[in-house]
């Protein structure tokens, strides 16, 4: 640089440029005030300076902070020449620094290459990490190996050889790049060239002085911020210049040669020495380099695939050249080389024999392959390799694993073992988030290869969740063109499960049935579908012209049939919205449709009729007739007719004629209704000549009457558990537009299809009898309480007082126990319920925001899994009295039935409060001598609690005999807080073993004993257990509930993962376990195999008795319609293969079991499709929704089950809720059609003991460390709560197993080492530190370098944002950090994914655990997995006691195997409770048998 003259500033202006530094005033205003200052004193070439940039900023091709941040550039530059400034001005000039990458350097040509920012960062991580990169290609071409003809960036302009040797290179533009980097690019590289011979000195020399001065923000007044400006970074390779890792290159050796000498050196003979030969050569030369480090101007080592070269930043190589024949990566035999470059472009090739990709540079001059790097170089160059490894791990896992989750990719990737010579050792989480946008877009070039049918990798489930945690930007590669790694072995696709073996019945209804409906929608849908978002670079790009889709286009002169988009414009930003709103199933309020009891007569049409009775009518106040003619057509009582809408669209309605009479409104008669098939849940799917029957009816005029129809009943077959898969066509009967048939009555509010039931009228009103006014009827006589049986004796003025009552058809009398809802009455000891530390122990106002800058987003104070919300469990009384009030004239008021009541504490209603009733047992109550009256509607069912002492069995056993029992042993005074013995009354209601308080209170002890052998009654009935076929067994948890409730045997289960089948055989070494396809099997069994392969016997027709099982729905699991592509993946997928099953088998008892969202996959057509083929077969079935949560465990998980039942049998009922659950976590119904379901559970969010926590879970379990792995250990103590006692069953030598945890990588475990332990934490508490982690490596601290357009800055006047996006522009690649104790892709996609809530998160001691997952990540889709008090994960067995598995129960395999048998199992005690269920239909159904066999018995006697 020529030495100018300094400025020549008179004094008074020094010293005000002095005030006005250490004034705080905003830059703009700080930089206004000193160009007037010094304006007239500046050189000549600054003033022209100034002006021009004056003129950009008016034009508007600057914006004023760009032109800010110049002229304080240019002034600091000036006054800089006096030497004294020289530092302060780097100190001013830092301060702008770091706000904004875009407008850095007024050199280098900023275009459309912005955009496709690359996605590696720059700012270098630990060295040992080595530096991010990212590849990129400019030519569209692929390369098919390393001597392939490419486009470089100069298109084939070749230069002469002469030209190579002249000093000055040209830097060439890239084709994307449009024009030539501008002029003063140019002079600049001259001015370069001849500064070369100091490069070495200025290289160092610069790299203190250069600070790029950038945007300032003008914007923020507070003096404070000034200190919060990020360090300054590289102008050209964007890194921290304070940033220890900033490697600069240590020179080049004396013998190495300039790019055009060394390529004419002999050892590399590539050319002859006659020049022609070298001109028309046509292909650059290519050759090997090793040894090699890449650097920018400044000498900064920088990776080459972070998008700088794509940003025409010059980048620069120095090499030992080998010539391309060469495998050997020595330095002998190769020519060193200085300063090669700058790079063009950089691209990948493949992979040399697997493992190693094989990467390239081109020059201007030729092309490069390179080998090794320089040891200086290698950290860097181990990055870039290990994200090349990383892409070709995920294409290849996803492409065999389609359906995986985000958490077993990670296992993946964490259990890969890096290829040996690669400079790294292991990969975790932090590496596939580093390198998740070149992986993306590795993924998107694989799936543009693919075939267009094919389901791309990028929308699969996993790949969503990447590119949401990542912040991911879709499209920018293919907008670029730029090669991609080619997989040289295209991978065979495995093809997964095998073609469906259905039976011909399963076959039609899904094949025949439906193909019409999806080809229609595929025709209605194709117009409406949107093809691409518009906005990003893909949709913006033209057609290429060149694939089939472009050759069909009109425009292209093709025939326009196709209507696909260019397979280059396939929009990625759609596919991808595409896939997760086909996930998202929102709980819509939708208004409940009530069932038509319109008088349906305001929807009909008259019809104008010849009306003339028949016959006789009866005598009586009413005439009534048998038979009328209308219209020429007699009808009589009994038959069917059909009567035409008011709406023309509407089919004509079906009614049974009940009653005809005649009266003042005319000719009548009493229809009860048919609903069509498409009136019930089925809608379209179901048969067109499908009825059914409701409980609907009313009067109405003959002249409705369009004419009559046949409707018939169709009763199962007699041979009907035989005849499975026998059904060889779909149609019942022929359609002539008069015949119908209906199989079930059909229940609107619960859509349970279920046998009609046997109503018989009696001979005195046969004319009259209609079955629905007489279910109606008695339903209406449940609804009301009824009392009888006056007590004479126990006269009262007021109230008449009764022995008896029944209410919802069940009998209450004097001395049972009831459960009222907990708002029936109040305890006298006033609890305050704990406020749990929810509440934030510290506001927003007393966080350090820079120790901790991301608690700011921590703003609602909902937490997950918190039970702050939980309601309190039934309230339980025991019946004093039942009255009713006298009226005036002394007759009692019978429509109003009251019930005097003692009260029961529950251990946390006494001033023990909430800790009292974690050691108790969850149905351990205290008598209290408290009354309260309440009306008999409040009832909500009966229980049964007796005084522990007078049991003749161990409370344990009385406990485990049903749910509804509980006892006492103390009673409770609230007025003394103090426990007594229970009074005599309190005791003498049970007359047991003990003989304790006998004949004490009058008449009760007598009533008393009946509830009890009530109870036991049905026992005596010995129910037989089911034979049982488990499908989709998993480690067998549906199986577990089921043998605990006693309802089966699980003779065969069919598991195809190997882990999971062991596990099954370890807890049911009698079950025999087939591990293979269910499609093989049950083409075995009907091809008439009596054993598999291996020997094992396989069940034939009628052995199986109940069929369960939980069917994977991979491949057509979402929301939107079916297409025909996922149409034909659901027709050969297991949920088809699981109805096969039951048609073949026809078992008593069927349960389809799934993810809550089954039941609203495709617009319910799923749910539609296995309904209507259980119907076909003549299954009494229904469907609802459960909450796992409410039937005994600490876990949300909302689960679809299906349930059917065989004719003969009783079609179960779904159990009641048994605890209290959060009620966020109990939205239940269902909307299907516009018209919402409940599962028909009558006590709605109610229970009848409390909630469950984690406390009660895990709390007994000793401490262990992150990757604990001891097998077997002690307990180190007693259970501690009623749960506990409950899951660590009756071992005779209690031994601790499976409490073991994953282990954890270093970063991850020091992220969870510094989550406070307060509920409720989660990643947005971590500080931002630099921290030792236990492999020795220190953390970073996240650098907060950018604006944040949403959350501002903090109170300190920080800035919030890490990456440009945060301020509205495009993704920069070079943002990206890593080691980093807070995940830099958090802060970066927080704001559009809920801050991600909940990612490192505590499972807090009072709450409970979110849906247990496959494999407990902290990032994953659920990622509160961290212990509430110990840095690690939860365990394997904290996560089996969070399922309800006993400890006793074993699981096979290594720890992910173990936690992913856990987390897909269902929990045992939700299946032991559906279970119960289908034991009291059993039960019902044995007793029904049995007193029928009484009756006949009883008529044999008579008639004999």
């Amino acid at each position: 640089m020529p030495s100018k003259t300094s400025l020549s500033l008179p004094e008074d202006v020094r010293k005000r440029l002095q005030v006005l530094d250490e004034d705080g005033v905003s830059d703009e205003d700080h930089v206004k005030e000193k160009l007037k200052l010094v304006q007239d004193f500046l050189h000549v070439e600054a003033q022209d300076q100034l002006t021009s940039l004056e003129g950009k900023m008016k034009s508007s091709e600057i914006s004023m902070e760009v032109y800010i941040s110049k002229v304080k550039a240019l002034l600091g530059k000036e006054l800089c020449l006096e030497n004294g400034s020289h530092d302060d001005s780097v100190e001013q000039n830092g301060k702008t620094n770091g706000s904004h990458k875009d407008k850095v350097n007024e050199d280098v040509t900023m275009d459309v290459q912005d955009v496709q920012e690359e996605e590696e960062a720059v700012k270098s991580p630990t060295a040992s990490k080595g530096k991010g990169g990212r590849k990129s290609k400019t030519n569209s071409d692929t390369k098919k190996s390393p001597a392939s003809s490419r486009v470089t960036r100069n298109a084939g302009k070749q230069p002469s050889i002469m030209s190579m040797f002249s000093k000055v290179q040209k830097r060439k533009s890239e084709d994307l790049n449009g024009d030539a980097a501008n002029g003063e690019d140019e002079v600049k590289n001259e001015k370069d060239d001849v500064e070369e011979s100091q490069v070495e000195k200025r290289l160092k020399v610069e790299s203190d002085e250069i600070v790029a001065p950038e945007k300032s923000e003008s914007e923020i007044t507070k003096p404070v911020s000034a200190a919060k400006t990020p360090p300054p970074k590289c102008t050209d390779c964007k890194q921290y210049l304070d940033d220890s890792d900033l490697k600069f290159f240590q020179g080049d050796p004396d013998n190495a040669l300039d790019e055009p000498e060394m390529l004419t050196d002999e050892r590399l003979s590539l050319f002859d020495s006659n020049e022609d030969g070298f001109e028309s050569y046509e292909d650059l030369p290519q050759h090997k380099i090793t040894n090699f480090s890449v650097y920018d101007k400044r000498g900064h080592l920088c990776p080459f695939d972070s998008g700088l070269i794509e940003k025409n930043v010059e980048l620069y190589f120095s090499c030992v050249v080998k010539p391309i024949y060469d495998d050997n990566p020595c330095l002998d035999g190769g020519v060193p080389a200085k300063k090669l470059g700058p790079i063009n472009a950089w691209w990948i090739t493949g992979f040399d024999g697997g493992e190693r990709a094989l990467i390239g540079f081109t020059t201007a001059f030729a092309d490069y392959i390179l080998m090794h790097s320089s040891e200086e170089y290698a950290p860097i160059f181990a990055v870039m390799q290990e994200k090349i490894y990383m892409s070709k791990i995920v294409v290849e896992f996803l492409q065999k694993n389609p359906d995986v989750s985000y958490e077993d990719l990670l296992n993946k990737i964490e259990t890969t073992v890096p290829p040996a010579g690669l400079n790294f050792n292991c990969f975790t989480e932090d590496t596939l988030l580093r390198h998740a946008q070149f992986v993306v877009e590795q993924v998107e070039s694989y799936d543009e290869a693919g075939d267009s049918d094919e389901q791309p990798i990028i929308v699969t489930p996993c790949m969503r969740d990447l590119i949401k945690l990542a912040g991911v930007t879709l499209g920018k590669r293919r907008a670029a063109r730029r090669q991609a790694i080619r997989h040289p072995t295209k991978i065979d696709k495995d093809k997964g499960p095998t073609k469906a073996t259905t039976t011909t019945l399963v076959y039609q209804i899904f094949d025949t049935f439906f193909s019409e409906e999806i080809e229609q929608t595929d025709k209605d849908g194709a117009g409406a579908k949107r093809q691409r978002c518009g906005v990003c670079e893909v949709c913006q790009s033209p057609d290429c012209g060149k694939c089939p889709a472009c050759k069909d286009m009109i425009k292209f002169g093709g025939g326009g049939k196709s209507k696909q988009a260019c397979k280059q414009r396939r929009c990625p930003n759609l596919a991808v919205k595409e896939a997760e709103d086909d996930e998202i199933v929102v709980e819509e309020d939708v208004p409940v449709e009530k069932v038509k009891k319109v008088s349906h007569a305001k929807r009909k049409k008259q019809a104008q009729c010849k009306l003339s009775w028949i016959g006789e009518s009866t005598e009586g106040k009413k005439q009534y007739y048998k038979k009328v003619c209308v219209n020429d057509e007699v009808l009589e009582l009994g038959d069917c007719v059909s009567v035409s809408s008011e709406d023309p669209t509407m089919p004509l309605l079906v009614a049974r004629i009940s009653s005809l009479w005649e009266d003042n409104n005319g000719k009548m008669f009493h229809a009860h209704w048919f609903n069509r098939g498409t009136q019930t849940v089925l809608g379209e799917s179901s048969d067109p000549l499908e009825l059914v029957m409701v409980d609907e009816c009313e009067d109405m005029l003959l002249n409705y009457v369009q004419g009559k129809v046949n409707v018939m009943y169709k009763a199962p077959a007699d041979d009907w558990f035989m005849a499975g898969g026998m059904d060889l066509e779909i149609k019942i009967i022929e359609d002539d537009g008069k015949s119908f048939f209906y199989q079930f009555w059909y229940d609107t509010d619960y859509a349970r299809f279920e046998t009609p039931p046997k109503t018989t009228s009696s001979e005195d009103c046969k004319f009259t009898f209609c079955c629905s006014c007489v279910r109606t009827k008695e339903k209406e006589e449940r609804e009301r309480p009824c009392a009888f049986e006056p007590l004479k004796d126990k006269d009262h003025d007021s109230k008449a007082l009764y022995a008896l009552a029944s209410f919802k058809g069940e009998q209450f009398k004097v001395g049972d126990s009831v459960y009222l809802p907990p708002d029936c009455f109040q305890f006298s000891v006033k609890l305050v319920r704990p406020v749990s530390p929810v509440k934030r122990s510290h506001r927003k106002e007393d966080v350090d925001e820079d120790l901790y800058p991301e608690y700011y987003r921590k703003s609602s104070d909902y937490i997950k899994g918190s039970n702050q919300d939980a309601p309190e469990p039934f309230r339980i009384g025991r019946i004093k009295e039942i009255f009713c009030h006298k009226r005036s004239n002394g007759k009692p008021d019978s429509s109003e039935v009251k019930l005097r009541l003692y009260k029961f504490y529950r251990p946390e209603n006494t001033h023990k409060g909430v800790k009292a009733s974690y050691h108790t047992d969850i149905n351990q109550l205290y008598w209290s001598e408290e009354e309260v009256t309440v009306s008999m509607t409040e009832l909500l069912g009966r229980c049964q609690v007796e005084y522990a002492e007078d049991l003749n069995e161990s409370v344990q056993d009385y406990s485990s005999g049903g749910p509804d029992r509980f006892y006492f042993l103390e009673a409770y005074n609230a007025k003394s807080k103090s426990f007594e013995d229970p009074p005599n009354h309190a005791r003498s209601v049970v007359r047991k073993g003990k003989g304790k308080g006998k004949g004490k209170g009058k008449g009760k002890a007598a009533t008393a004993q009946e509830p009890q052998d009530s109870q036991n009654d049905p026992q005596s009935l010995k129910v037989p257990k089911y034979r049982t076929l488990d499908v989709f067994s998993g480690c067998g948890g549906l199986s577990e509930g089921f043998h605990q409730a006693g309802m089966t045997e699980t003779l065969w289960a069919i598991e195809m993962w190997e882990p999971a089948a062991q596990a099954f055989r370890l807890n049911n070494p009698g079950t025999t376990v087939f591990t293979e396809d269910c499609n093989v099997l049950l083409k075995l069994v009907m091809s008439g195999e009596k054993t598999n392969s291996l020997g094992q016997k396989l069940p034939q027709k009628g052995d199986v008795e109940m069929l369960c099982g939980g069917p994977p729905c991979q491949g057509f699991s979402g929301m939107n319609r079916f297409n025909s592509r996922t149409y034909s993946k659901f027709k050969n997928s297991l949920v088809v293969s699981y109805l096969s099953y039951c048609d073949y088998y026809r078992p008593k008892f069927f349960l389809l079991e799934n993810v809550r969202n089954f039941v609203s996959f495709k617009s319910s057509m799923v749910l539609k499709l296995t309904l209507r083929c259980l119907v076909r077969m003549g299954y009494q079935c229904t469907f609802g929704v459960l909450q796992a949560g409410q039937y005994g465990v600490a876990q949300t998980r909302r689960r679809a089950i299906i349930l059917a039942a065989a004719p003969g049998e009783k079609l179960p009922r779904y159990p009641e809720p048994l605890h209290v659950f959060a009620p966020r976590a109990c939205s239940l119904n269902v909307v299907v059609d516009e018209r919402r379901y409940v599962s028909n559970v009558t006590r709605g969010n109610g229970g009848i003991y409390r909630t469950i926590t984690v406390r009660d879970t895990m709390s007994d379990l000793p401490e262990i460390r992150n990757g604990a792995a001891g097998l077997e250990i002690s307990y180190n103590g007693e259970p501690q709560s009623w749960f506990q006692r409950q899951i660590r069953g009756t071992q005779y030598q209690p031994i601790l197993r499976d409490h073991i945890c994953k282990d954890m990588s270093a970063l991850v475990e020091g992220r969870m080492r510094h989550i406070p332990l307060a509920p409720g934490s989660d990643w947005r508490d971590l500080p931002n530190l630099e921290v030792r982690l236990k492999d020795g490596t220190m953390t970073k601290k996240l650098r907060f370098s950018h604006p944040d357009k949403k959350n501002g800055r903090s109170s300190t006047g920080a800035l919030r944002g890490v990456c440009t996006c945060s301020g509205g522009t495009p993704c920069d690649p070079a943002d990206r950090q890593f080691n980093t104790l807070i995940p830099w892709c958090l802060p970066h996609t927080g704001n559009r994914h809920n801050h991600w809530a909940g990612l490192y998160g505590r499972l807090e001691w009072d709450g409970f655990f979110s849906t247990t997952v496959t494999n407990p990540e902290p990032m994953g889709k659920q990622g509160r997995v961290l212990h509430p008090e110990q840095h690690r994960v939860v365990s394997v067995r904290e996560c089996a006691r969070s399922q309800g598995f006993p400890d006793t129960y074993r699981f096979f395999g290594n720890t992910l195997d173990k936690h992913r048998q856990i987390g897909n199992a269902v929990p045992p005690p939700l299946s032991r409770a559906i279970g119960m269920e289908l034991k009291k239909c059993v039960m019902m159904r044995l007793k029904e048998e049995q007193a029928s066999e009484t009756v006949k018995q009883e008529k044999m006697e008579v008639s004999d």
